[in-house]
């Protein structure tokens, strides 16, 4: 207990970066929603009704087949005629009230005290078209909008059914991330917990969430783990977390999120951060990879961040920050308050193409968003914790970390020079390849593209999820035939 409380005292909630600063930054967040519980019994009676009505008419006068997507090798593009939705089980997207999603984005302006997140909620959660020489399927994407990028995603997903009767997955969009980013502030608990509670209730009711417990049953939260697991000591300071975590009707319900609790995230499973590519295509992709592999790397290493504060994580970050400044062999992009190098995707990515290496230290999290921007740039991540990307990415990175990546424990973090540059020039390359081989996986498709040519984050986490729910309902049939 100890350990842990030590470790969420590190851990404060972070904000959506950019350097668009709200005009109505002054205005206090909106945090009472008319929800489930505030609605009057008429009212959801003829709510209740109305959704029956829409719901017969739909299921019977509309056309109900779906084709289903692509699957290729991570570098090769295969037809279209191939695909099926082998490995991903058909899954129900519910239909949630408003308060749990639209609401929230339609009062962006009230996402965070410090930015405007306004120009991050359009496009689907894509945020604004980068006009740059990177091409059109590219935006400036919040590293924090992965629950609104999943279901803009799922939503025309070919294996998704809207029968529920024919699902074996369920999928809950509800916005996490945005209601953690939104009620903050609140200083009273039970009213920053509301939204959680309200949704544990919805979901109590229905009959598909009760049949397993939630085992078929999963939610993306947009930030990490730590803002939804908020410890129940009036001595600990809180960083504005909620509890939905914690809450024990979601005990079994899988969790999709940025950064898992290491320790406690028992049904948590993370997913990449998103990053600024977006393809519709295979073709892109691969135009992509074959520019990364070809791209002139003259530095040694790289490292895009500022400094970090009150962690003891913050030492090796000044560290590697000096080293960098210092060094004729670092390329290097520091982020400072009122600056915009750090959110210009071109040049983000023109500084992590001219390295072989790029480092990964820890700041307030264990993760960073450019772990991902570094595979993307075929720039092979450098680690100095295991926790990272090795306990975190499961899904996502191979079995082998030596494969595509370098871990420094803290005696060698203080030689990275001497430490990189003795590893061989074919195992390097052999590792940059194995880095632009994961680029699909680790990249949301554009939303648009119901058949992208490739697997990306949202197709593997959907098979990993249907192996989940085979195993538990495979462990349940057991179990019953024990009894």
């Amino acid at each position: 207990m100890a350990s842990r409380t030590k470790e969420r005292e590190k851990h404060q909630i972070q904000f959506i970066s950019t350097p668009i600063y709200s005009k109505d930054k002054e205005k206090p967040p909106y945090t009472r929603f008319a929800c489930i519980s505030t609605l009057s019994k008429k009212s959801l009676t003829v709510t209740s009704l109305l959704v029956l009505l829409f719901t017969f008419l739909y299921l019977f006068l509309s056309p109900t087949s779906f084709q289903s997507p692509n699957s290729i090798g991570l570098t090769q593009t295969q037809t279209q005629a191939n695909f099926t939705c082998n490995g991903i089980a058909p899954f129900y997207i519910y239909d949630l009230p408003a308060c749990f999603a639209t609401d929230l984005v339609d009062r962006c302006q009230f996402l965070n005290i410090y930015v405007d997140t306004c120009p991050h909620v359009v496009n689907q959660g894509l945020g604004q078209p980068v006009t740059s020489k990177l091409g059109p399927s590219w935006y400036g994407t919040s590293e924090f909008l992965s629950d609104m990028l999943f279901h803009a995603r799922a939503k025309k997903h070919p294996c998704r059914v809207h029968d529920i009767d024919a699902a074996k997955l369920f999928y809950v969009p509800f916005y996490a991330g945005l209601y953690a980013s939104f009620a903050f502030r609140e200083g009273n608990h039970t009213l920053r917990d509301q939204l959680a509670v309200e949704l544990v209730s919805y979901l109590s009711n229905k009959p598909t969430f009760r049949k397993h417990g939630g085992h078929d049953h999963f939610l993306v939260v947009g930030r990490t783990s730590w803002d939804f697991m908020r410890i129940s000591d009036p001595n600990i300071a809180d960083f504005g977390a909620n509890r939905l975590l914690y809450l024990p009707e979601l005990a079994d319900v899988a969790v999709l999120t940025i950064e898992r609790h290491p320790w406690e995230g028992k049904n948590q499973f993370g997913i990449p951060y998103p990053s600024y590519f977006h393809p519709k295509t295979s073709d892109e992709v691969v135009t992509w990879q074959d520019k990364v592999l070809e791209s002139k790397r003259p530095y040694l290493y790289a490292f895009v961040g500022g400094a970090r504060v009150a962690s003891e994580k913050a030492a090796v970050r000044a560290e590697i920050i000096n080293k960098c400044s210092a060094s004729k062999l670092c390329a290097q992009v520091t982020c400072k308050t009122g600056t915009i190098g750090c959110y210009d995707p071109a040049k983000v990515l023109a500084t992590l193409r001219g390295a072989q290496f790029c480092l990964q230290p820890p700041g307030l999290l264990f993760t960073r968003r450019s772990t991902f921007d570094s595979i993307l740039a075929g720039c092979i991540p450098v680690f100095f914790s295991e926790h990272s990307a090795y306990t975190q990415y499961e899904w996502y990175i191979p079995n082998e970390a030596r494969k595509w990546s370098v871990l420094l424990d803290q005696k060698k973090a203080e030689q990275i020079e001497e430490e990189l540059g003795k590893i061989p020039l074919k195992e390097v390359e052999s590792m940059r390849k194995e880095v632009v081989r994961m680029i699909p996986q680790v990249t949301y498709a554009h939303p648009d593209s119901t058949k992208p040519g490739f697997r990306d984050t949202v197709d593997m986490a959907l098979v990993q999820l249907t192996e989940r729910v085979e195993r538990a309902l495979e462990q349940e049939q057991t179990a019953v035939r024990v009894d």
